[in-house]
């Protein structure tokens, strides 16, 4: 019994006593049956020198992620989306593991562009076991064993580098029910060499290989023009409110700034999810508090309100916020309407052409999160 019983006592030891506890809360808590299901995603990126083409991958891919995320339902509902973010192997961070966390888990939206859109590569050692073990230890899990947690870790450096045993902390997530899905940069052989391929199968995760450096091509459509025109006009619906208000309606319109950077087509992917009920920003927009809690209005000190709202009554205001409401309802219906019919153009284009695609860093991330759903109950929406 005490041989049998050694081997466990040398994995908790290992692992530190933060897993200790965490074994005894994350998976026996009871869950609740009322509460909307939950999809979390965990990113970390190497950003040593060599991984500049997979941040413009991401960066192009990003809404398409989202908008993945945002097809998905369950019970008919659509589930929360939250989004962090570490990187990993870079120089200019100053720990001796090289791992930086960027975001905790968050459903700003607008907040997870501006980290990615900030990352910057510098050279540095790469510890896959070492980030792989903060984020499991760091972030605020969902304890519901129906919800979807999935990391995935980018990079193209041996896996098995560093002084965290990659097997332990990849039998962590998996017993923390969180899948760890890997994404070698390179050739797949040399990934699965390089344990890639083993770091994956230790959690249950998907193994892909992809070229780095390799640009995203964009089907450009007929209706991306139209789609970003109105979603500029979609911001007007945006009424900033509180200390971060003005700063936060100015991010926003930074972002969509990055998003047409890198290309008419990421700009209109980025339009279509801000027709999401993802895409919530009520902690500094006045129309999504109202939504979520109409009584806000009464609750806000007129120093917080917007200055052309400040000499109005309480009624007033409201009548604005519910006109604003329709308003937005109205342009997100087109957004949506043409979002379709881009869909459905850039099917059929992609359906003219034979040739077989590579996996890039979106694909991977979209297809897994795809057929993992499935396993947990999601649904595609009609």
């Amino acid at each position: 019994m005490k041989l049998l019983f050694f081997p466990f006592l040398i994995s908790l030891f290992l692992l530190g006593p933060s897993f200790a506890n965490q074994a005894n809360t994350e998976t026996d808590s009871p869950t609740s049956k009322d509460s909307k299901r939950k999809i979390q995603l965990v990113i970390l990126f190497d950003t040593s020198n060599s991984m500049d083409g997979l941040l413009e991958q991401a960066k192009s891919r990003l809404w398409e992620i989202v908008n993945e995320t945002s097809e998905l339902r369950h019970n008919g509902e659509i589930p929360i989306l939250e989004i962090a973010m570490y990187d990993y192997g870079n120089d200019g961070i100053r720990n001796k593991n090289f791992v930086r966390k960027q975001l905790d888990f968050t459903t700003d939206l607008d907040m997870v562009s501006k980290k990615l859109f900030g990352l910057r590569t510098n050279g540095g050692s790469e510890y896959c076991g070492a980030v792989i073990q903060d984020a499991l230890m760091e972030l605020s899990w969902s304890k519901d064993t129906r919800d979807l947690k999935m990391i995935y870790i980018a990079g193209n450096e041996p896996f098995n580098q560093g002084p965290v045993d990659y097997k332990l902390v990849c039998g962590n997530a998996k017993y923390k029910d969180v899948i760890v899905n890997t994404i070698y940069c390179g050739n797949r052989d040399q990934g699965i060499k390089e344990f890639w391929m083993d770091g994956a199968s230790c959690s249950g995760g998907d193994y892909f290989n992809i070229n780095s450096n390799e640009r995203v091509v964009f089907i450009p459509t007929p209706y991306d023009d139209e789609i970003n025109k109105l979603s500029g006009e979609i911001n007007r619906t945006y009424i900033s409110y509180g200390a971060m208000g003005v700063q936060r309606k100015a991010l926003q319109e930074e972002q969509d700034a990055m998003a047409m950077d890198q290309a008419p087509a990421v700009a209109s992917m980025r339009a279509k999810a801000k027709t999401s009920s993802n895409y919530n920003n009520a902690q500094w927009d006045l129309i999504d508090a109202y939504i979520a809690d109409s009584t806000v209005v009464e609750q806000l000190e007129k120093k917080d309100l917007p200055k052309e709202l400040q000499g109005k009554s309480e009624k007033e205001i409201n009548a604005y916020v519910e006109s604003k409401i329709k308003e937005r309802k109205k342009i997100q219906d087109q957004i949506s309407k043409l979002s379709v019919k881009r869909d459905e153009f850039i099917k059929n284009e992609k359906a003219k052409d034979k040739s077989t695609k590579k996996d890039d860093f979106g694909s991977a991330v979209t297809k897994s999160i795809n057929e993992r759903a499935v396993h947990k109950g999601f649904e595609r929406s009609e």
